[in-house]
């Protein structure tokens, strides 16, 4: 197990190449089964623990997967699946797993997948993707930690999702695509992931219109081809380089980044002081200055992501004045703000608020990382810490981030990957 060591104190200056996305990686790599001739080639997969796990998932099911870790490239041949069991040993290590049902179901007519596992973020219920699946007329029973899913042929039918589920309309849409009739999801999450998943399916012979709003009409297909596609770049991963710059101070330049993926963060950030440019391809961010307080609220996607929530805390701990954060999404998401307070934070948490009235400097020390997000907003605060902060159970963050000290040591950052 590692560790990363960090002494904050250096302004961050150069450009770093975001990569793709592993919460659109994910899907596609599952939708890829639905092919069932050919090989579908998927470029700009990060190489990411998560990423690793879904291609021993996809093997264990069957499928032929050659990973190009030099290239970034996956590519997957699922015309013999062998197998519609996907193991608690996998599902347990990343909920996502769990978006194999749908393809599954679309596939073979049936799927017994477990319950997922993953980081603890509270209550993550999969109720609302069993209720789809049932709407589509498959019949759905759970034994023994396992959800066990049959169907001659998924129907087109209508649901409605009582709040926005980004891997819930993920994993109803890849069902969908074959099932007889015409499908329509209301209510379905908006991001770009979900998009770029509908872009996957479209270009495999799915009819999906109105990806990206809340209204998704799916029509049914007989089958799908294999493909070639380019996975859109993180948001997320791009949006904690941006808090890293506005916590150590500098000007960096982002490529391979959609800033109109990151609309609210950016205004936010400009809100507090950063300057911003866009670019072909990209965008840059110079803080020259120490950064002004901001008051935001985690909301579903186009509204702040919950995800980049302990980036910006970091980023208030060491802001000039009071800053507020309302977190709306997941009720465990302060997990971070706790041991900011360890450095020096000035953070108050009642129910699902914090006011952070920032302070000049940070002081280093030994911190946790409880999950992905949290190591990340970590190591933003380190940044901009005196002394030498060590930040534990890294293995959180390599979920999400390749090699993240890397990335940040070529911007001018003093951070090391040590074993613990």
């Amino acid at each position: 197990m590692d560790k990363l060591i960090v002494r904050g104190g250096r302004k961050l200056k150069g450009t770093v190449r975001v990569d793709g996305s592993k919460n659109a990686a994910l899907p596609i790599l599952f939708a890829s089964i639905l092919a069932d001739k050919g090989t579908s080639v998927i470029r700009d997969v990060p190489e990411l623990r998560d990423i690793r796990t879904t291609v021993d998932l996809l093997e264990i099911l069957g499928a032929k997967v050659k990973w190009d870790k030099s290239a970034n490239t996956i590519s997957i041949n699922a015309e013999n699946l062998t197998s519609h069991e996907a193991p608690y040993e996998l599902v347990s290590q990343m909920r996502a797993s769990f978006m194999v049902l749908g393809p599954l179901l679309a596939r073979l007519g049936k799927a017994k997948v477990s319950l997922p596992g993953g980081c603890s973020l509270g209550q993550r219920p999969v109720d609302l993707h069993i209720k789809g699946f049932r709407m589509l007329g498959a019949s759905i029973d759970e034994n023994a930690g396992y959800i066990i899913a049959e169907c001659d042929r998924l129907s087109g039918g209508t649901f409605c999702f009582d709040r926005p589920s980004h891997t819930g309309t993920e994993n109803i849409m890849m069902g969908a695509v074959t099932a007889t009739g015409t499908t329509t999801i209301i209510n379905a999450a908006l991001d770009p992931e979900v998009v770029d998943l509908a872009e996957f399916l479209n270009n495999m012979g799915a009819a999906i219109s109105g990806a990206g709003t809340p209204t998704m009409i799916i029509k049914g297909v007989k089958e799908l081809r294999a493909v070639d596609h380019t996975v859109m770049p993180d948001r997320l991963v791009a949006g904690t380089y941006l808090c890293a710059c506005a916590t150590a101070g500098g000007s960096i330049t982002l490529d391979n980044c959609r800033p109109q993926d990151l609309g609210m963060v950016i205004q936010k950030l400009q809100e507090s002081g950063a300057s911003t440019e866009m670019k072909n391809g990209g965008m840059s961010i110079t803080c020259d200055k120490r950064m002004g307080p901001f008051d935001i609220t985690t909301f579903p996607y186009p509204g702040f992501p919950t995800d980049l929530q302990p980036n910006f805390t970091a980023v208030a701990a060491v802001a000039d004045g009071v800053s507020r954060i309302r977190e709306t999404v997941f009720e465990d998401r302060f997990a971070a703000a706790m041991e900011l307070k360890r450095m020096g934070a000035n953070v108050t948490i009642s129910s699902n608020e914090a006011t952070i009235e920032g302070v000049e400097r940070l002081q280093g020390t030994s911190v946790m990382a409880s999950d992905i997000r949290a190591g990340a907003g970590l190591v933003t605060a380190a940044l901009a810490a005196d002394n030498e902060t060590q930040i534990r159970r890294i293995y959180h963050v390599d979920t999400g981030y390749h090699k993240i000290e890397e990335k940040l040591s070529s911007l001018g950052a003093d951070i090391q990957r040590v074993p613990d």
